[in-house]
């Protein structure tokens, strides 16, 4: 039988035993929207392609920022004058899309290293994570500033970039800018901090490091391997890539979708009877199907998307109003988070006036985007991270204990199975306590330039849920002292 036989036959099989015990719809313009919806957002637009360019003084492989004083930010007489910016870059390699980001110097020094920060979807906003999680404001209700005591800000010269194109406030005009793979994705990023650096070169010796969460566990991994090769082949401004790290991330899906009902089961959302059906047939469909779609490409990679996402809907029948990003809690109707503040405050006239944007709208998530990358979605984006270990180049993923969509078990079982030339040695690695201010923070596995942190009383926003721990992590891990709770342990063991 050949490949797309089988593959008809597989899907055919699994729609039938499966559809009508999940009543669930895989149609990817409503998985799009739901999950935009379950966040309280409400983007004017399905994808940011306005007919005419709000920017036209926009040049070629340039930045143009501006200097960012957002109205409305509660005053601290400890924080000085700080060098805020937004701005927009016309991609090198594209038709007309222009590439928005933020630019945060650090509260501590400007030797700090560089840290961008890169959030998934696919397609929404780095904006979410700049007001909810790890930036240097948090929006009050009455939608003023407010400093964000755990920002990263306070370790870091802080990026956040809207990417995809399409996404927040990052536009083109010309719908073939749309990406649909990693390559397109990793390729505008490169040439993104290459004019960044070209336009700041006082920050292009300092340590650069790759973060994100959720879909960014595809990004990043093919974001550092470009960075990688361009430093190898002597590309343009050399960049200090030192480390990634990825926050609850989804990168090796055929390991992350098998786990799904291991997780459930020992959190207590499924029973050992569904856990058992679930492992009989639709795991191994899903991993046929994931197979499939690395040898067969495009359709196949459709096919596996719907496939195993069975697996995940058939889990949230017995889950029900269970909040799936942190199990924790309930979703209360549609609504699981409310970030609806985030877009009301840059709708405002004075925000965007701050922001030079013009005309074009926000879009906090894109549905467009999303189902663009849908080829990309079952592809493993491990392959590539061997040879940045091997280089020396330091990955850290870490994962909230109570996400269910990336969950910690799969995370883990990913990092574990990877193979380097440290493998044995991390998978015999103890796991110590990752201590803050003498509290167990979380669980961490460490060998080499590899880390992984399961992190306590947290969900699939770890910066969000337990910030101070947060900032903890991103200080140790940048400057290296991550791993040294884990060396005292071994020590005082051996001298038992």
């Amino acid at each position: 039988m050949g490949h797309c036989s089988a593959l008809t036959f597989l899907l055919s099989a699994v729609l039938l035993l499966f559809w009508p015990s999940t009543s669930c719809s895989h149609d990817l313009a409503l998985d799009a929207k739901k999950l935009i919806r379950e966040l309280n957002l409400f983007p004017d637009d399905d994808v940011n392609v306005p007919l005419t360019a709000a920017n036209s003084s926009l040049q070629p492989r340039r930045i143009v920022e501006k200097r960012l004083r957002f109205p409305n930010l509660a005053a601290d007489p400890s924080i000085g004058d700080l060098g805020h910016h937004a701005g927009y870059y016309t991609i090198h390699h594209s038709h007309a899309a222009r590439m928005f980001y933020f630019f945060f110097e650090s509260r501590n020094s400007k030797e700090d290293p560089i840290v961008i920060w890169l959030t998934g979807g696919p397609g929404c906003s780095s904006e979410l994570a700049l007001f909810y999680e790890n930036g240097p404001f948090k929006i009050a209700d009455d939608l003023s500033l407010e400093w964000n005591e755990y920002g990263w800000d306070k370790a870091s010269n802080l990026i956040y970039v809207d990417q995809p194109t399409g996404t927040g406030f990052s536009y083109s005009t010309d719908l073939r800018d749309i990406r649909y793979n990693e390559e397109g994705v990793s390729n505008d990023l490169y040439d993104f901090i290459q004019a960044f650096f070209a336009e700041h070169p006082q920050y292009a010796k300092n340590d650069f490091f790759i973060t994100g969460e959720s879909y960014a566990g595809h990004y990043i991994p093919a974001f550092a391997t470009r960075i990688h090769r361009g430093n190898q082949a002597k590309e343009g401004i050399h960049i200090n890539l030192k480390g990634l790290a990825i926050g609850n991330g989804l990168t090796n899906p055929a390991i992350q979708y098998k786990a799904y009902p291991d997780y459930a089961l020992e959190m207590g959302i499924i029973k050992k009877a569904t856990h058992n059906r679930l492992n009989k047939v639709l795991v191994p469909a899903c991993e046929l199907a994931i197979k499939l779609c690395g040898t067969d490409g495009t359709a196949a990679c459709a096919a596996a998307y719907v496939v195993c996402n069975v697996i995940f809907s058939d889990i949230m029948l017995h889950a029900g109003d269970t909040n799936y990003y942190d199990i924790r809690k309930k979703c209360v109707g549609s609504l699981c988070y409310d970030f609806s503040n985030m877009e009301k405050f840059l709708n405002q006239k004075s925000v965007r006036e701050s922001l030079g944007v013009g005309k074009i709208h926000f879009v906090s998530c894109s549905r467009e985007v999303y189902t663009a990358m849908l080829m990309d979605w079952m592809r493993n984006l491990e392959v590539g991270i061997p040879g940045l270990l091997e280089d020396g180049i330091s990955l850290l993923v870490y994962a909230g204990e109570y996400d269910l969509i990336c969950n910690w078990l799969g995370n883990s079982r990913w990092v574990h199975a990877m193979e380097w030339s440290g493998q044995k040695e991390f998978a015999a690695s103890l796991e110590v306590p990752f201590v803050v201010d003498g509290l167990e923070a979380g669980l961490l596995k460490s060998y080499g330039p590899l880390s992984f942190l399961k992190v306590h009383d947290a969900g699939h926003m770890v910066p969000m849920d337990q910030p101070k721990a947060a900032l903890e992590m991103l200080k140790k891990w940048t400057n290296g002292t991550l791993a040294e709770s884990r060396v005292d342990k071994e020590n005082l063991i051996a001298d038992m």
